[in-house]
């Protein structure tokens, strides 16, 4: 979730104050910064742009030489954040480029960030994004049923819903909402769509919360149905784990103080951040062959090493300034230094 926060870094106010609106506060940006460790004439990767809070704030502390890629799949926000950081771009540290981060490897290739010293993933959406109405990944204002971050995509939440099967969507809505009720969920689906296309966020939001009490202050019961079918239809799961073999392979060495490169990633549920936790942990792991062997057969070395034992969450107050953040966790690992 990335926005923008001049107020964080006094060496940024001359170059982010007059940079345009974004509703964004990006999560645990001084934690990001602090673990990244960007210095001038390094080369970083925000994989995630989304706002551009973080890509900010890595240019500025870079400067004056640092240069950051950042990529993103929504064009919208490209947009946005081209305006804001237009120095940036003219000044060539910042080159942005619209694609998604599991082509991450070919667009560093393309745009010369080769061995970078830090690399960024924010998985979470920006408030701009979820803000908007018409973009329809949330339900507190009624929009059309879409959810894709890149309007390319063929296929919207729309789509899906009233095209895939009872069994499919009970499928998504489980494993990817880790929703009890994805089998009723589905069913109503099916049934409500015999008589009209359901196309608008409203519609979904009140069959997935059919029969169930809503406190304001808790989780609404659309919740987890809605958060599925955003994973499903921007194949979220599948690009993560694409992508952290590549950020391995395009981590230098070390960064320009001779400490080790490193990569961040902030995930914001539980799929996510087991994913993330489970790769740290095997590329952090020498020989990967089951016990009961006596040599080594798989060759595997360990390329990482873990940074973070435990996952880093936001602070209270920071939840207290942007709840958003609060399902927020933090990993970092550094590439492990070869003799």
């Amino acid at each position: 979730m990335e926005s923008q926060d001049s107020t964080r870094n006094s060496n940024s106010a001359d170059q982010t104050n007059e940079i345009g609106h974004t509703q964004h506060v990006s999560v645990m940006l001084d934690e990001v910064l602090e673990f990244l460790r960007p210095r001038a004439g390094g080369l970083y990767i925000d994989g995630t742009v989304g706002g551009g809070g973080h890509t900010a704030q890595l240019l500025a502390q870079s400067a004056p030489s640092g240069r950051v890629l950042g990529i993103d799949t929504d064009e919208r926000a490209l947009e946005r954040v081209s305006g804001r950081l237009a120095g940036f771009i003219t000044a060539d540290r910042l080159k942005l480029v619209h694609g998604n981060f599991d082509e991450m490897r070919q667009l560093a290739v393309q745009a010369g960030f080769i061995g970078v010293q830090g690399i960024l993933l924010d998985l979470g959406f920006s408030s701009d994004q979820m803000d908007d109405p018409q973009r329809g990944f949330a339900f507190s204002s009624d929009g059309p049923l879409d959810m894709r971050l890149d309007q390319s995509l063929a296929v919207s939440a729309a789509d899906l819903v009233n095209t895939a099967s009872e069994q499919e969507l009970a499928d998504i809505i489980w494993r990817y909402g880790e929703e009890s009720r994805s089998r009723a969920i589905a069913r109503r689906i099916v049934r409500e769509r015999s008589t009209r296309a359901i196309t608008r966020t409203s519609e979904l939001a009140k069959i997935a919360a059919a029969g169930v009490p809503y406190t304001p202050g808790s989780i609404h019961p659309a919740t987890k149905t809605f958060q599925a079918l955003r994973i499903a239809v921007n194949h979220e799961l599948e690009r993560l784990e694409t992508v952290l073999p590549q950020i391995t392979e395009l981590l230098s060495q070390t960064d320009l103080a001779g400490q080790a490169a490193r990569v961040a990633i902030i995930s914001f549920h539980s799929l996510e951040d087991r994913i993330v936790k489970e790769y740290f942990r095997r590329e952090a792991t020498g020989c990967l062959c089951p016990p009961r062997l006596p040599v080594c057969v798989c060759g595997h070395k360990a390329r990482l090493r873990v940074v973070t034992s435990r996952p880093v969450t936001p602070t209270v107050q920071e939840i207290e300034r942007n709840p958003r953040a609060r399902s927020a966790k933090l990993r970092v690992a550094e590439k492990i230094i070869e003799a």
